[in-house]
């Protein structure tokens, strides 16, 4: 390979995920590292998405990495402008930024018997001892293919590529989907869009939250009392945690969720029909809970129309739902959410062997403690198949295991071991374990599909336990998990 960058460490993605590994690679004696980023700027998620509204539905101080805690959060829930500005300032002042090589987009990645040789999309080649995948699990737009829609004559965008240059104001838009984009950015547009049509397939539970403004005052106890600040998150953290009962299907933590759904449904809601089609019809949980003031408001307002039904074909600047109702649009977004499952499989990475990562992943994702793959050297996931949370912040998981990451490689220094891989073994096991507690689970057994489901129905996404078990397990995994992997002279 010609003009071809070398490193230790390579990271793919420069999120929330890939800024913590780094951190913690750095932190651990590792200088030689390399951040590809298909961008111009780090932030991941929270550069992308830019719709009105957008916003964490975690609270901040728990969204927010442990090592780099903010006092000056503005608000409990931040905006997404906000948590960007937030991963920008740990970048400035960490230096991370000299480690990043904007505009390179992953194509391929190879390991060659000893190093991984990876080409981006753009020509640039690199060689490195480790990669790391920290690409994220919602980055790929999903826009579903339905009949005539290349007929819509108005503009047309996913919300994850929000086109600003399009002025809502007097427009009648159509939202198609009410995901986790859509209950925010649709009662933003609600306030000056002339109509807002939302064809729904399946009604979402949506939460209040205990939102609002972190008051002064309050910011400055957190800046200059420390311990207020670590007080706010651990009770937040301990909250959330609790939140998982809910999935666990506890009477009394069931019972508190739905009372706490009706109520805030019911209280924005007064027509009969409406509130009807509003109930989801399965379980709480089954799908990802949401969390929002606004969504039903939005949808009581004049100018707005639920359309219980999904979308069966468009026709120029009609769409028609499956139940027949049609809805003449100006502006077309797209609030379909992302490829999760297959999202991965995209990418060409070939193991040892010429192992390919798309065709062992074409019967399902997996991975070791959902970080490391058999058969795979030195290549590591952060955020990869049963680490989703549907309680709590992922933030919590990604330091869990850049931890584990960084345990491993500061033991194979000392142990003068140039390659691992997970026990094949290890990996058959745990793999097993999260199909048994997942049959059983609410996401398998609620009355719903949802993405966190790939085509088989399995669910590869999600860990079915709390944080605080994750962290645990992955604070006491060690090399004994993994085995050396004899790496080839002069490859």
């Amino acid at each position: 390979m010609t003009n071809q960058t070398v490193c230790d460490i390579l990271i793919v993605g420069a999120g929330f995920s890939g800024l913590i590994m780094a951190l913690e690679a750095r932190k651990r004696g590792f200088g030689d590292i390399a951040i590809l980023e298909k961008a111009d700027d780090i932030g991941g998620t929270w550069r992308e998405n830019t719709y009105p509204g957008v916003a964490c539905d975690i609270p901040s101080h728990l969204y927010s990495m442990a090592s780099h805690p903010n006092p000056d959060w503005s608000s409990s829930y931040a905006g997404g402008a906000e948590i960007w500005e937030y991963l920008r300032k740990v970048a400035r002042d960490e230096g991370l930024y000299d480690l990043c090589h904007f505009g390179r987009t992953l194509k391929a990645a190879r390991w060659n018997g000893a190093r991984w040789q990876v080409e981006t999309e753009e020509g640039a080649e690199y060689s490195a001892r480790v990669l790391v995948s920290a690409l994220g699990p919602l980055h790929v737009p999903s826009i579903p293919k339905l009949p005539g829609a290349e007929s819509f004559p108005g503009p047309a965008f996913h919300s994850a590529e929000w086109d600003h240059n399009v002025g809502l104001t007097g427009k009648r838009v159509a939202v198609v989907g009410t995901g986790a984009s859509a209950i925010q950015f649709v009662p933003e547009i609600a306030k000056q869009a002339a109509h807002v049509a939302v064809f729904q397939r399946t009604a979402p539970y949506v939460m209040p939250r205990a939102d609002g403004p972190i008051s002064p005052g309050m910011r400055a106890l957190h800046r200059l009392v420390p311990p207020s600040r670590a007080l706010r998150r651990w009770l937040i953290y301990r909250m959330f945690e609790w939140r998982h009962a809910v999935f666990r299907g506890r009477p009394r933590a069931v019972n508190m969720a739905m009372t706490m759904w009706r109520k805030a449904m019911e209280r924005s809601i007064a027509d009969p029909a409406l509130r009807e089609a509003l109930t989801p019809p399965y379980r709480i949980g089954c799908k990802r809970i949401l969390s929002s003031n606004d969504w039903y408001p939005a949808l009581a307002r004049e100018n707005v129309t639920l359309v219980p039904s999904g979308v069966a074909r468009i026709e120029g600047d009609r769409l028609i739902a499956g139940d027949g109702t049609e809805v003449q649009a100006d502006v077309l977004i797209w609030g379909t959410g992302f490829h999760v499952t297959d999202a991965m499989r995209r990418m060409r990475i070939t193991g040892a062997g010429g192992k390919s990562l798309a065709r062992l992943w074409v019967r399902g994702m997996q991975a070791h403690l959902g970080t490391a793959l058999a058969g795979f050297p030195n290549l590591f996931f952060m955020l990869g198949p049963h680490t989703g949370l549907g309680h709590n912040s992922v933030v919590l998981m990604a330091e869990a295991q850049a931890a584990h990451i960084g345990r491993l490689l500061g033991r194979m220094r000392a142990q003068g071991i140039e390659a691992i891989a997970p026990r094949q073994e290890a990996q058959e096991a745990f793999e097993a374990e999260m199909d048994e507690r997942l049959s059983s689970s609410v996401w398998q057994t609620g009355g719903c599909t949802s993405w966190y489901q790939d085509h088989s129905g399995r669910n590869p996404t999600l860990w079915p336990g709390t944080a605080g078990e994750y962290r645990k397990r992955m604070a006491r995994a060690g090399m004994e998990q993994y085995s050396p992997v004899p790496v080839e002279e002069g490859a």
